[in-house]
């Protein structure tokens, strides 16, 4: 197996579950006792919070470009940032290593295609539903029809998100909310539910809702073991 290199601590509780992810996937690939081979490189999510607020995203691209570089140089195969939202400066990243980027809407929008679903919610931060860097994959390479909650839905969600979510806080009452949420969007006719911040299906659990969820943070963990073990059967069959 190659080495799986990890920007993490954004938060520190999603980092956990990606490793504990690719580990489970890896053994259930391989096999035997075998785990991953994995290096994290995790940041202060304080520095990255305050940043975001500012709007500030070229300080942001340079310190996970920073951290996919030091990757790299310690013997890093793929580079996997483990949040959803930070993925608007992945083409920073790119432009500063050699080894591949997994992006994580690349990933989700392959699983969902596995589902032949066309019509899908996303959820996340504001920025994740607002801007294009993870709606405009979605549409323009995987063809799906991207839809998002309305202005007042969608400020709800990220105030959960960062007041909540973020600082290990699960309540019932923000899981209700984001269930008639979804709920709402079943009704308008999405097939499915990305879960388009890794935290939210800490929150919200397949069992809750009668249509697909994208726990994006899982689907982007097992594809990184499936690109970096050498299971070309076990591929054809995911």
């Amino acid at each position: 197996m190659k080495t799986i290199g990890l920007i993490g601590g954004m938060g520190w509780e999603s980092s956990k579950v990606y490793y504990e992810r690719i580990n489970k996937k890896a053994n259930e690939v391989l096999g035997g006792s075998h785990s991953a081979r994995i290096i994290m490189v995790s940041v202060d999510f304080a520095e990255i919070e305050k940043l975001t607020h500012a709007n500030n995203w070229d300080a942001i691209g340079e310190i996970v470009a920073s951290s996919a570089k030091q990757l790299e140089r310690a013997g890093a195969d793929i580079v996997l940032l483990c949040t959803n939202l930070i993925h608007i400066v992945s083409e920073v990243i790119i432009e500063n290593i050699s080894i591949p980027f997994l992006h994580i809407a690349d990933a989700t929008g392959e699983a969902i295609q596995k589902q032949k679903l066309k019509k899908i919610l996303l959820l996340g931060t504001k920025h994740t539903m607002e801007k294009d860097f993870y709606i405009k994959t979605l549409e323009d390479i995987y063809e799906l029809e991207v839809v998002i909650p309305n202005a007042e839905d969608r400020a709800v969600i990220h105030a959960i998100i960062y007041e909540e979510l973020l600082k290990n806080k699960f309540t019932k009452t923000s899981k209700k909310t984001i269930l008639k949420i979804i709920k709402k969007a079943q009704l308008e006719g999405v097939e499915g539910v990305i879960l388009g911040c890794t935290e939210l299906p800490m929150l919200i659990k397949e069992t809750d809702v009668t249509i697909p969820t994208f726990d994006t943070g899982n689907i982007h963990a097992n594809k990184a073991v499936i690109m970096t073990t050498n299971t070309q059967e076990y591929y054809e069959n995911v």
